[in-house]
């Protein structure tokens, strides 16, 4: 009997458990040039800014390049606690030969946040 029910108390935490997957936390950065199409090879960084005045360090600063599709991801995974309100405001900045461009990001816990960058000469 004390072993039937030891064995439903782990099947059950198991189940339990396994219902409540964490789902990533990813940034998808998208990049056009001012014709509209999709760049290759861009290099996009993400990074947070100091807003409070006070000397800190900056605890983000991602780089990626641009696939084919001009699609840079950041995993920030690392980033999001459970319970935690919020993940992060990013920064981005984009540059490829002569052309640049900037945006933010809202980064949400477990979420695909997308955002795309234009960038000119």
């Amino acid at each position: 009997m004390k072993l039937a029910i030891l064995y439903l108390l782990v099947i059950t935490s198991f189940i339990f458990s396994s219902c409540n997957k964490k789902i990533n936390t990813t940034a998808n950065i998208y990049v056009r040039d001012e014709t509209q199409a999709l760049v290759n090879n861009a290099m996009v960084i993400l990074y947070g800014e100091n807003t409070t005045g006070l000397p800190n360090q900056i605890s983000v600063y991602d780089t990626a390049y641009t696939n084919t599709q001009g699609l840079a991801t950041f995993d920030y995974n690392y980033l999001f606690k459970p319970g935690q309100a919020g993940v992060a405001v990013l920064s981005i900045k984009v540059e490829k030969d002569d052309k640049s461009g900037i945006g933010i990001i809202k980064i949400e816990e477990e979420k695909v946040n997308e955002e795309t960058v234009f960038i000119q000469p």
